[in-house]
C-alpha cells in the first residue's frame, strides 16, 4: 500500500486530469439506470463501486453499486466524513486521499461528484488505475513464480535454522550426558543457535517482503536495514568463535596465539566497515 500511495503522490495531477476528462465524457452518472451502469464501469477497469448520498445531509440514497452485484445494506449511512479534508476547489469534482475501502478491503481513490440534487461517490482500486494508466508494472503470472521461488527458499532456510538449533541443543546434552562436556562444547552450540537465529531472522525477513507484503518499488533504506541487521549477527557468531579459539590455544599451546590475533583482526576489519558503511547510508540518508 505504501508503494501505490507513493506513485499516485508523485502523479497526483496527471491522475486526476484522466478521471475528471473521462467523467465529462460520460455524461450525468446520476441519470443513468442500474442496467446503464455497465458502460461506466467500462469506461472505467479500475473502478469498483457506486452510490449516490443526499446533497444535505449526505446520507446514503442508493444501494451500493458494484461491478458484479448490487448491495443494499449501506442506505441510510452517514458520509459526511468522506468530505471533511476534501477541498473542491469552485468544481464539481473533487478527490480523497487514497485510503482502504470498507465495502472492499482493498486501498482505493474516491472521486466525489458535485450533482443537481445529490453528491456521487465513485470509488477506484488504486492498483488497477496506476496500472491502467502505466505508473505501475506487474505481471500476475511472473509475480506468482517470484513469490512462489522466495517461499520455498525461505522455507528451506527456516529449515536448515531450525536444524542448526536443535542438532547444537542435541551435541550439547550428549556431550553433558556423556561426561565430556568442556569449553568448546559450550561455545560451539552458542555460535550455532547465533548462526540459526542469522538465517531464520533473513528467512523471515524474505517472506515479510517478497510473500505476504510484496514491495513493488525498490526501498534502498529497508535492504540497508536488512543487511545490517544480518552483518551484525555474524559478527556476534564471530567473536564468540574467536573467543573460543583464544580459549583453546590459552590451554592447549601458546605458540598458535598469533593465528587468535589474526582471526580478531580479521573480525575487526569487519566491524570497521560496517561501521563506515553505516556512516556512508547515514549520509546519502541525510542528502
Amino acid at each position: 500500500m505504501q508503494e501505490f500511495i507513493e506513485i499516485y503522490n508523485k502523479n497526483q495531477r496527471d491522475i486526476e486530469n484522466f478521471i475528471k476528462e473521462s467523467m465529462h465524457n460520460v455524461g450525468n452518472i446520476k441519470t443513468k439506470n442500474d442496467g446503464n451502469y455497465e458502460q461506466i464501469f467500462r469506461v472505467f477497469p479500475s473502478l469498483e463501486l457506486i452510490y449516490f448520498t443526499d446533497k444535505e445531509t449526505l446520507n446514503q440514497l442508493s444501494p451500493n453499486i458494484y461491478r458484479d452485484k448490487i448491495s443494499e445494506k449501506p442506505l441510510g449511512r452517514n458520509r459526511k466524513y468522506l468530505l471533511d479534508k476534501v477541498d473542491f476547489k469552485d468544481e464539481k469534482i473533487a478527490f480523497t486521499n487514497p485510503y482502504v475501502s470498507s465495502a472492499t478491503g482493498e486501498t482505493c481513490l474516491t472521486a466525489i461528484v458535485k450533482l443537481d440534487d445529490s453528491i456521487g461517490f465513485l470509488d477506484f482500486n488504486l492498483q488497477v488505475l496506476l496500472k491502467r494508466l502505466g505508473f505501475l508494472e506487474l505481471n500476475h503470472n511472473f509475480n506468482i513464480v517470484n513469490k512462489s521461488f522466495y517461499m520455498v527458499v525461505s522455507s528451506l532456510m527456516i529449515v536448515l535454522a531450525l536444524f542448526t538449533i536443535f542438532y547444537s541443543l542435541y551435541d550439547f546434552i550428549n556431550s553433558f550426558i556423556n561426561h565430556h562436556i568442556s569449553i568448546e562444547h559450550i561455545f560451539k552450540p552458542i555460535v550455532a543457535l547465533t548462526l540459526g537465529l542469522a538465517i531464520f531472522d533473513l528467512a523471515k525477513t524474505l517472506l515479510e517482503q517478497e510473500v505476504l507484503f510484496k514491495s513493488y518499488s525498490k526501498n534502498e533504506k529497508l535492504e540497508y536495514k536488512v543487511l545490517t541487521k544480518f552483518m551484525i549477527t555474524i559478527i556476534i557468531a564471530l567473536l564468540i568463535e574467536s573467543l573460543l579459539v583464544v580459549f583453546k590455544i590459552a590451554i592447549n599451546d601458546y605458540s598458535q596465539m598469533l593465528n587468535a590475533l589474526y582471526l580478531i583482526i580479521g573480525v575487526g576489519v569487519i566491524i570497521t566497515s560496517l561501521s563506515v558503511f553505516i556512516y556512508i547510508t547515514k549520509k546519502i540518508d541525510i542528502k
